[in-house]
């Protein structure tokens, strides 16, 4: 696979060190030291897939280039557009064979794969409600960037990983969610934010970049037990607890898995994502349902 990395920033830097040997060019419009200024200099035989990890308005006309020419394409999330134009991507992908596939590396990390496998098995039971925390402490770095410190901040940056998780275990929902909280501590755009989906099944979700100590923790609560993530393995050590309920109450059975290891997600997404060139295959469907769910958010927040 020969690759070309577009966007020199901090995710660009980890792809081009993960891709290796892959990588036949960089592009970067303003960084020192890259082969080209845009991807439109580079002959379309010298590569054929492209990691896009640039700012979100500049995305769009990058990603109608590569697919339109065949090129797999992985682009850093969230994908943001309006969802005709996303459409019009991913229609023009499937009619050139290319791969179109927005990165949400959480997906491969082990508790949470695991807890998918717990939920399918059908051992919780009927799922009450789903409670997601998800804090870093980049409020700075995010006021100091040129780009990163307008719209809607936080919501689309850290809640389109809780929203892609949420789909991944439990599927699509088609109601519409409600910011509860929008707060702007540091920075011009919202740095903490709580929003959620009513019930049956409830979501709850907090992010904010006012979290000194990076920290993540996922809740499920069903009719037949509970499952408990606390730490993701980039941050560790990272737990899973898995508790059976006591019928009619008790304390209940449980398994606890612990983790002590570097972070394998973008490795397994990388891995995926070499897959997916093999066939074709595209997930931009699931970003139309994340992008449909973030306009709905920031409307009733007044962030649109």
């Amino acid at each position: 696979m020969r690759l070309v990395v577009i966007g020199l920033g901090v995710q660009g830097r980890k792809r081009r060190a993960l891709a290796g040997d892959h990588v036949v060019a960089v592009v970067d419009p303003v960084a020192p030291g890259v082969d080209c200024k845009a991807i439109e200099e580079i002959p379309l035989d010298r590569y054929d897939a492209a990691c896009v990890c640039v700012p979100d308005g500049a995305k769009l006309p990058i990603l109608r280039h590569l697919v339109g020419n065949g090129k797999h394409v992985l682009v850093e999330k969230p994908l943001v557009g309006a969802a005709a134009e996303i459409r019009e991507l991913l229609a023009l992908a499937r009619r050139t064979g290319a791969t179109a596939y927005t990165a949400y590396n959480h997906r491969f990390e082990p508790h949470i794969a695991r807890l998918k496998q717990v939920l399918d098995t059908g051992a919780l039971g009927r799922i009450y409600l789903t409670r997601i925390f998800y804090g870093n402490g980049t409020a700075r770095d995010v006021r100091n960037s040129p780009w990163r410190d307008k719209g809607a901040g936080v919501l689309p940056d850290l809640g389109s990983h809780m929203l892609d998780m949420a789909h991944f275990l439990f599927g699509p929902r088609a109601d519409t969610g409600r910011v509860w909280s929008v707060n702007r501590f540091e920075n011009q755009s919202p740095d903490h934010v709580t929003f959620g989906f009513g019930g049956p099944a409830v979501w709850e979700m907090e992010a904010t970049l006012l979290s000194w100590r990076n920290t993540f923790t996922l809740d499920v609560f069903g009719e037949l037990g509970s499952a408990h993530i606390h730490c993701l393995c980039k941050w560790g050590p990272s737990t899973l607890t898995v508790r059976k309920r006591i019928f009619p109450s008790g304390r209940p059975e449980e398994t606890v898995t612990t983790l002590e290891q570097p972070d394998p997600t973008w490795r397994l997404e990388y891995d995926h994502f070499l897959a997916l060139c093999r066939t074709g295959a595209s997930n931009w469907e699931n970003d139309l349902w994340i992008g449909e769910k973030l306009a709905g958010l920031a409307t009733s927040a007044g962030l649109a």
